[in-house]
């Protein structure tokens, strides 16, 4: 894949009880791990979320999937890809999705964060999503619409 067009981007490590944030500058040349968020409902996740979105000015977002040593999704990557699948139309953001697959371990190697339980090795799991994904792409995409009847009320957690 080539590598995607520069931009403020908002990279997720998407996790059940806390999500890994990372963003970039709008050339793509620095990659910053911000405070993870603790997961909550989905409307409290999306407030928080509209809010970090907008004080960093991000045009587009980039959803680790933790795919099997096989690239297979696992059942963690459907949930990952869901959840970023609704924050995207929530935020009407392109979306593009990178494999995860052992990010964490490679975090917590990179900057010593094994056993971390503060939120310090999701948000450095998700830097290295953002690099890997500044280096390889996909460009993002718009995520088409939710049929109507399908999916979770709104104060039900995110998948």
């Amino acid at each position: 894949m080539a590598a995607p067009q520069p931009r403020s981007v908002l990279a997720l490590d998407v996790g059940r009880r806390r999500i890994g944030l990372a963003g970039c500058d709008a050339l793509g040349l620095t990659v910053s791990p911000l405070p993870a968020l603790r997961r909550g409902k989905f409307p409290l996740d999306l407030e928080q979320l509209s809010a970090l979105v907008a004080r960093r000015r991000i045009s587009a977002l980039v959803v680790g999937l933790p795919l099997d040593a096989s690239q297979q999704p696992t059942e963690q990557a459907e949930h990952c890809r869901r959840y970023g699948e609704r924050l995207a139309r929530s935020l009407d953001l392109p979306l593009a999705f990178v494999n995860e697959f052992a990010s964490s371990w490679d975090a917590g190697e990179r900057f010593g964060l094994h056993g971390d339980r503060s939120g310090a090795l999701d948000s450095a799991a998700a830097a290295l999503l953002l690099e890997q994904w500044l280096r390889e792409g996909p460009e993002p995409a718009a995520v088409p619409k939710a049929t109507p009847d399908l999916g979770p009320g709104p104060d039900a957690q995110a998948s």
